[in-house]
């Protein structure tokens, strides 16, 4: 079964690459929480100094979501990591964060 094609709200072609970026239609963003709050995600290697490696918590696609806190569940051995959909929000400006 193939995927569905998806919802092209805005598109822009490079002339010169012929490459298209695409603005799709989702219908929500799927994040992982745990305890009921947002998390940030980091991998740090612990006998090189390479820096941290930020993961991505948030999905357009709720698969996604759900196996990370699946994986972090049994990582962490808990059952605080679960999957919020966000289908609304507030629209804020950069400088004027509370």
């Amino acid at each position: 079964m193939s995927r569905p094609k998806p919802a092209i709200i805005l598109s822009k072609i490079d002339p010169k690459t012929f490459k298209a970026e695409q603005v799709l239609k989702a219908e929500a963003i799927y994040a992982v929480f745990h305890g009921g709050q947002p998390i940030n995600l980091r991998s740090v290697h612990t006998t090189i100094d390479l820096g941290p490696k930020y993961k991505k918590v948030s999905f357009s696609n709720p698969g996604h979501a759900f196996n990370l806190a699946h994986k972090l569940n049994g990582l962490f051995k808990t059952d605080q990591f679960a999957v919020y959909r966000l289908d609304t929000g507030q629209p804020i400006q950069e400088g004027l964060l509370d």
